[in-house]
């Protein structure tokens, strides 16, 4: 099965042509507000068609961008009016906004960075929260660092990142390293 999708996003990145790139950074940017693109094609595209620096630079920029325009139009657009619906019909409470908004940036930076972690989901709670715009930017910037790496890492080498158990020991060394320097940051900045 997993040799079937990675000759499928091959032979859709050969399909694509030099439009290929362009249809992953634009994709990339889609996903981050519609959560029904698959993230980890994309970045693998990238990877593939830009090499591993360039690769990494593009899909980090565009899932950031795309992560920074969902925040600002649910929290300029829709948070008053999403808020009331849900608590009218019971779906969230004030102590919930109030955790979401006081949530650590460490935390916060660590959950950016796990690479199965719905972006539309983290993007739709802060717009809704009263976190300050300063310490979700920040936040995503670090903790997608290391999403785009993994995604990135593992999209190139799919089956062989299936069969060795040694790339889940990857992910837990890059999650710990994202705590880390989210925590190192946020002493710097003072984004609490």
């Amino acid at each position: 099965m997993f040799e079937a999708i990675d000759s499928f996003i091959n032979e859709a990145i050969q399909s694509l042509g030099m439009w290929g790139p362009f249809v992953g950074c634009f994709c990339i940017l889609i996903e981050s507000m519609l959560p029904i693109l698959p993230l980890f094609v994309f970045i693998t595209i990238n990877f593939l068609a830009f090499g591993n620096i360039w690769g990494f630079l593009i899909s980090w920029f565009f899932t950031c961008l795309g992560c920074f325009i969902s925040f600002c139009l649910f929290r300029r657009k829709v948070q008053s009016w999403l808020y009331s619906h849900l608590k009218k019909k019971g779906l969230i409470s004030e102590e919930t906004i109030k955790y979401i908004t006081n949530i650590k940036f460490e935390e916060l930076t660590t959950i950016i960075a796990i690479p199965f972690t719905p972006a539309f989901l983290i993007n739709i709670a802060a717009g809704v929260s009263k976190m300050k715009v300063k310490k979700f930017l920040c936040s995503l910037m670090i903790g997608k660092i290391f999403l785009v790496y993994f995604w990135g890492f593992i999209g190139v080498s799919l089956v062989e990142s299936i069969k060795n158990p040694i790339y889940l020991i990857r992910v837990i060394v890059l999650l710990v390293i994202a705590y880390i320097f989210s925590y190192i940051v946020n002493k710097k900045l003072k984004l609490k």
